[in-house]
């Protein structure tokens, strides 16, 4: 029983869609959760941790969790698996044969959708799924929906022996909001795993006897749609009218309070014939979806008359200033990207950058340095190195694509390219994710590819979680951990092509770097240091800069470290008449953990050890322990 959240009675609670979904799941009596971490999702399983009666782990990707989560289905149990938008694309392999097969215990998939790209490289709309996968999905609207819909979607899972998907997005996920909660499930005796090979073993002959079953399912789901009370009607002005369903709604709601409203929880399949009667009196009817026009197609196919993305923008949040200024009619506004019509006043910019110390800091201030490239990246923090001041990544696709990009760019090059090194950037939990197919096709294939596997032990992009690298797993138990040197070298790296460095020596990283791009094969360079937000990276003697032996050269700013501050600029004049601009810095002692990074580049060692060590952002924001 958890603490925090006591089950014996209901509770009124003030939390995120995210925790709301893990309440759901407690109170579900789900067995098992599984989810590999991804930004809006990855908090869903850090809150169900906590509950010692729910079997939780981080998988090594989603496909796994999935298939974790769909064993403890058929083994009579319920079972939760969340991820993110693009982590679906992942896992629908096992999706789309999990529809055929259906459930046995609760099958719920969680996918939370960053809708205007907050932390993801595109802007996926997860309602497809449920058509391509014929499955029901929920679309909550709020904190309380998310709990709801997600302690529904067990319920629906077992009564139409279907996967549900419960459809979020980043709003749902991280706004906090009130919510009730309801008394849990009652325990019910459950019939362990029954083998009927003619339904879990999905071979040809198999797999197609089950279609006919999956049709009349979607009949049977669309019936209960039509029925659900998930879709609403709220009856208001006739002369304005909305279909809308998850966040949109509220968005819906603060713009246009008299309108009618259909909000549909219950969104697919798609109650036709209540949206039909709805729009019946309705003079001007608009769709409101974020963000495809896949309702909108739908509905068109069927006779509804409605406006919908010839109006709306088909990109980022539907907000009300934005709502307002479509429909309104000022189409020149709308065709401005979202994020400008949000905001009334100028945001000083901040573009991303890496932490103080950051072991990738080294290694892309050292790509930086290495001419005639072609830099194959991935997903990551380490993504960051395609900016300022780096400048050092040229491609980036998905999660594990570094290799095989590298590979293509290898095989591929033209005859001007002849003398290009190509060089693949990964970091270690996305290396295990997705990445090791792509080295074994380097090393089976001949490439000439140095690869950087960026061994930081963390999932460090979403907060640091646990990773097969770190030995800890989710309850932070000891395990196994990864060895990478042991681990390229059975993928069919060489021996003598494997090195580990440490990030933080930049001379011996740069030879390194530099002598392995000269060899005609497959290289690995492991980097050995952990992520700075961790509790395993340990703080060193903090440093400062002696302003009087400052000579303004800039070098230290290379590296890219947020420690490092201009103090003031100057501009000389060489002797050939040329201007030349020199910035003089100082280091924000209290950020700094000494890593000695920026000792490496300064011409006239300026920076020095501080004199007193002052820990604030290392103690109170790294949560690491400070030694002299």
């Amino acid at each position: 029983m958890n603490a925090r959240h006591p089950i014996s009675e209901q509770s009124r609670l003030f939390v995120s869609g995210n925790e709301a979904v893990s309440l759901a799941a407690r109170d579900a009596k789900v067995k098992v959760a599984a989810a590999y971490p991804g930004t809006p999702s990855t908090e869903i399983l850090e809150y169900i941790a906590a509950y010692p009666d729910i079997y939780s782990e981080w998988s090594i990707n989603e496909k796994v969790s999935l298939e974790v989560a769909i064993g403890a289905s058929l083994a009579g149990s319920r079972a939760l698996c969340a991820m993110k938008h693009v982590g679906l694309n992942v896992a629908s392999d096992a999706l789309m044969t999990q529809t055929l097969i259906g459930a046995i215990g609760g099958l719920v998939v969680v996918v939370a959708d960053d809708v205007g790209l907050s932390s993801s490289q595109n802007e996926q709309d997860s309602r497809y799924w449920g058509r391509f996968a014929h499955i029901p999905v929920l679309e909550p609207a709020d904190t309380q929906e998310a709990y709801d819909f997600t302690r529904l979607a067990f319920d629906l899972s077992e009564q139409y022996q279907t996967p549900v998907l419960v459809r979020l997005t980043t709003r749902i996920c991280h706004v906090k909001g009130m919510l009730e909660t309801r008394f849990p499930a009652a325990p019910t005796a459950k019939q362990g795993f029954l083998k009927d090979p003619a339904r879990f073993v999905m071979v040809p002959g198999h797999a197609k006897n089950r279609i006919p079953l999956m049709m009349q399912r979607d009949a049977v789901l669309l019936s209960a749609a039509e029925a659900s009370d998930l879709n609403v009607v709220e009856q208001g002005s006739d002369e304005l009218g909305f279909i809308v369903s998850g966040v949109a709604y509220q968005h819906v709601k603060e713009a246009y309070p008299e309108a009618s409203v259909l909000k549909l929880g219950f969104s697919h399949p798609a109650p036709l014939e209540k949206i039909r009667a709805f729009s019946q009196n309705i003079k001007r009817l608009i769709l409101v979806e974020e963000v495809e026009p896949l309702l909108e197609k739908e509905l068109k196919a069927e006779g509804i008359a409605l406006e919908g993305k010839s109006i709306l923008p088909n990109i980022g949040e539907l907000t009300p200033v934005v709502l307002k200024a479509a429909i309104e009619g000022h189409a020149a506004e709308v065709k401005t990207p979202p994020t400008q019509l949000i905001h009334t006043t100028q945001v000083f910019p901040r573009p991303p950058t890496m932490c103080v110390a950051c072991p990738h800091l080294g290694v892309y201030y050292t790509l930086s340095k290495v001419r005639n490239t072609y830099i194959s990246g991935d997903i990551g923090c380490y993504t960051l190195g395609a900016g300022h001041p780096w400048n050092a990544l040229d491609t980036c696709i998905s999660m594990g694509a570094s290799m095989g990009v590298a590979l293509g760019l290898d095989k591929g090059r033209q005859d001007a390219d002849s003398n290009k090194k190509v060089i693949s950037v990964i970091g270690d939990s996305t290396f295990l994710h997705m990445g090791m197919q792509g080295l074994l096709d380097l090393t089976y294939n001949k490439a000439n590819v140095t690869v950087l596997l960026l061994d930081n032990r963390a999932v460090g992009m979403t907060g640091g979680q646990n990773a097969p690298s770190s030995g800890i797993n989710l309850q932070g138990e000891k395990t196994i951990s990864v060895d990478f040197p042991q681990l390229v070298k059975a993928l069919g790296v060489k021996e003598e092509r494997v090195h580990v460095v440490d990030p933080y020596e930049l001379p011996t990283l740069f030879k390194t770097l530099r002598d392995e791009t000269k060899v005609d094969d497959v290289s690995v360079i492991i980097t050995n240091q952990p992520c700075v937000l961790t509790e395993r990276y340990h703080a060193m003697q903090p440093l400062k800069v002696e302003d009087s032996d400052c000579n303004g050269c800039g070098n230290c700013l290379e590296v890219g470290c947020p420690a490092i501050l201009v103090s003031r600029r100057e501009t000389v004049v060489k002797p050939n008449g040329s201007e030349k601009e020199l910035a003089f810095v100082n280091i924000d002692t209290a950020a700094c953990t000494g890593c000695n990074l920026c000792v490496g580049t300064c011409g006239p060692k300026a920076i020095v050890p501080a004199q007193t060590i002052i820990s604030g952002y290392a103690a109170d924001h790294l949560g690491v322990e400070i030694k002299s």
